[in-house]
């Protein structure tokens, strides 16, 4: 695997201890800069990260920024920006998949996924299954 996709849910595993896959979300972190894999995210996912951290986890905000620039700041993580071709896409797949109760950042998610030819997500969210994907935390 040279590439995964981190979702907003590995996220806030890897950052936030209480959460209950954080030892797996740090291992699996940790073997991914051994092996130079590269982490895979956009900034639909920060944004929602951010959201995330508010409310219902309660991060104070010098624990918000401090995680946000530490993503932003390692060189083997990639934010890709959701610019107007991507969110066209994204609102073409989101109304393709009706029967789903998928989130505009899970498709925009799994457009980048696909587009990327990525298979692996850090993630706990089922929803990723359902999209075909392999979900990392479970």
């Amino acid at each position: 695997m040279n590439e995964v996709f981190a979702d907003t849910s590995g996220w806030a595993n890897y950052f936030v201890r209480t959460e209950p896959f954080h030892q797996d979300a740090n291992g699996l972190m940790q073997q991914w800069y051994k092996d130079q894999t590269r982490v895979i995210t956009t900034n639909y996912i920060l944004s929602e990260l951010v959201a995330l951290f508010i409310s219902p986890l309660r991060i104070p905000r010098p624990k918000q920024i401090q995680a946000i620039e530490t993503i932003k700041a390692v060189d083997w993580i990639e934010i890709i920006h959701i610019d107007k071709k991507l969110d066209d896409k994204t609102w073409q797949f989101l109304k393709e998949r009706d029967d789903k109760m998928w989130s505009l950042v899970d498709c925009s998610s799994f457009v980048v996924m696909k587009e990327r030819q990525l298979s692996h997500g850090f993630t706990t969210d089922h929803h990723f299954e359902q999209a075909g994907f392999i979900r990392l935390l479970k």
